[in-house]
Parts: structure tokens; sequence; C-alpha cells
């Protein structure tokens, strides 16, 4: 038993080299999916350009929601219409909590391929005449 404990515990010491951790916060990579996100988020849910929704999401788009379960692209845009644009007396709007992006790109043989973003935001609740009012915060995370 304690031959192999020793072996797991070499073979995890020797594969740590191996992690990559998250990129520099002002490396190109870091830079580009920070303003895609949030000129994601801006356009299509705090203005709700569908149309912009619609032409930039991946036709095999997985969402994950932690309350509305999984959710293809058609489901995505029929409950953003509905829950996010459906009432613009009371406006949900995202906010990214300041340096809370993180990135960790993804290799295959040395080649990046692509990116794992993860961070904190926040909802809020838009009406007319009132300071914006805090609904809600939550981790995300974007392949």
């Amino acid at each position: 038993m304690t031959k192999q404990l020793g072996i797991i515990f070499l073979i995890f010491f020797l594969s740590i080299g191996n992690f990559k951790a998250q990129i520099d916060k002002n490396s190109p990579l870091f830079l580009e999916l920070k303003k895609q996100d949030s000129l994601f988020f801006e356009r299509g849910f705090n203005n709700c350009d569908i149309a912009y929704l619609e032409k930039t999401m991946d036709d095999h788009l997985k969402f994950y929601h932690d309350n509305g379960g999984f959710q293809d692209k058609k489901l995505f845009l029929e409950r953003t219409k509905q829950n996010i644009c459906g009432n613009p007396n009371q406006k949900p709007i995202r906010k990214v909590i300041e340096n809370s992006l993180e990135v960790f790109p993804l290799y295959n043989n040395g080649e990046l391929y692509g990116a794992i973003q993860t961070g904190e935001h926040q909802f809020f609740i838009r009406e007319k005449g009132k300071e914006d009012a805090l609904g809600g915060q939550a981790k995300f995370t974007s392949v």
C-alpha cells in the first residue's frame, strides 16, 4: 500500500510541470477574450440584439444554466427573448466583476486550439428612473 501511494505521489509531482496556469492578463489572447465577452453580453444580453446573438453563436451551442438546465442555441435564444428581453420595464443587465476573469489556453501538441475562460458576473434589474438593483451573482465558465 505504501509503495502504491509513493508511486501515485511521484506521478502527481512529475505531472505538475505539464499543467499550464492561467495566462497573463495583458496577453493578446486574454485581451481578445475579454473584449469578445464584453461585446457579446453588452450587445446580445444588455441591449437585446437578438440578430447579433443568432449570427455570432455557434449552431452547436451547449449552454448549461445552474437553474434553467441545458439549452441548445434555439432554446437559449427563446429564453433570452422571453426572460431577458421580454420586459423592458424591468430589464436584466449583466456586468462582469472587474479582475475576476481568468483564461486558460488549450493546446494540442503545442498548438493553441481553444481556451477556457472563467470569471464572476453580477446581474442587475434596470428600471427607468431607478438605480440598477443587484439581483444576483454567479461564477461562469466558457469554453
